[in-house]
């Protein structure tokens, strides 16, 4: 089988071994894909494999030999699910690879909100420490998440792991997700409806996969619940995220902090508001990026790939 790779490089800079997805077939590996590039280079392929380049309905039909398309993410909606169902294409994902990765970033994000040791840090090589008359210094608030009520939309795998690590910081933790059923056992979260969770809690951690309902689920209506001074952090969506109604939250001040990694344009263009906003932390999509999360996602995408060889599809989402 011909197995094309469209955008590798993100998830294989260099220090990883595809050696494990050569021994599957003949492979063909890009680091980046243009749109009008994909039919070309793909033209042959019984495997195509994708990140975040968009498999469209018209590059479906225009490769008639395709039988399979694995993502090397956990959500599918760069591809045209209903053409692949139409041509009876299997599609993959790779849930759960990053959990943890995801996870420990949005406590790297609700810290540095806290404790703003990157920019303390900054400041002392900068030289104002040494300019300093006192032993310590600090120009920015410091708080305690200690005692703090967490508040987490979606409860999948990495939602879970978030409300684990919330609950070692000593903080209360809510949850928001469509079956509080499922999770009875958890007593240590309690589940509410959103509004609720964005009226209750100190700090907002966003989980939920982008769909019709949760399309800029952070509003301005919703942005008007919030406690004065609530951070919101987002790993999971830009689109989650009406980014207009964040910055006026931020300029009006009754949001204390956005820390997000995910945008609704990535990369942002330059003059990107959010990219001047006050007490806004932006970063470029490296959650799921650690060394351990991406092995784990070639070692997941390898397996889908060998299970479908071998007459089934694990991970299939068509």
């Amino acid at each position: 089988m011909k197995i094309v790779v469209l955008d590798g490089y993100t998830l294989n800079p260099g220090d990883l071994d595809w050696a494990p997805l050569k021994e599957l077939g003949s492979c063909a590996i890009y680091p980046r894909t243009a749109g009008e590039q994909i039919v070309e280079r793909a033209a042959d392929a019984d495997i195509l494999l994708t990140n975040k380049t968009m498999v469209s309905a018209e590059t479906i039909a225009a490769l008639p030999q395709l039988k399979y398309i694995g993502v090397l993410a956990t959500g599918v909606n760069i591809v045209d699910l209903d053409a692949a169902r139409a041509r009876s294409i299997v599609v993959t994902n790779a849930p759960g690879y990053g959990s943890a990765s995801v996870a420990q970033m949005v406590f790297a994000l609700l810290l540095e909100m806290t404790q703003h040791v990157g920019h303390h840090a900054q400041l002392v090589r900068q030289g104002a420490w040494s300019e300093c008359p006192d032993f310590s210094f600090h120009d920015r608030p410091l708080y305690e998440v200690a005692g703090k009520t967490m508040g987490i939309v979606g409860f999948g795998q990495i939602g879970r792991q978030v409300a684990k690590i919330a609950t070692a910081f000593d903080m209360r933790v809510l949850a928001s997700t469509r079956h509080p059923e499922k999770y009875a056992q958890d007593t240590n979260v309690e589940f509410v409806d959103v509004d609720q969770l964005f009226s209750k809690c100190h700090a907002i951690s966003l989980h939920c996969p982008l769909t019709d309902q949760t399309r800029q689920l952070v509003n301005t209506a919703r942005l008007a619940r919030i406690k004065q001074g609530a951070l919101l952090i987002n790993t999971g969506r830009g689109q989650l995220i009406d980014e207009a109604a964040v910055i006026e939250a931020l300029e009006e001040g009754y949001l204390g902090g956005y820390a997000a990694d995910v945008l609704s344009e990535e990369p942002p263009p330059e003059d990107s508001p959010l990219l001047s906003a006050p007490n806004c932390i932006i970063t470029p999509h490296m959650a799921w990026a650690t060394l351990e999360a991406r092995k784990r996602l070639l070692d997941l995408v390898v397996s889908n790939i060998r299970s479908f060889q071998n007459g089934s599809a694990d991970n299939r989402v068509v």
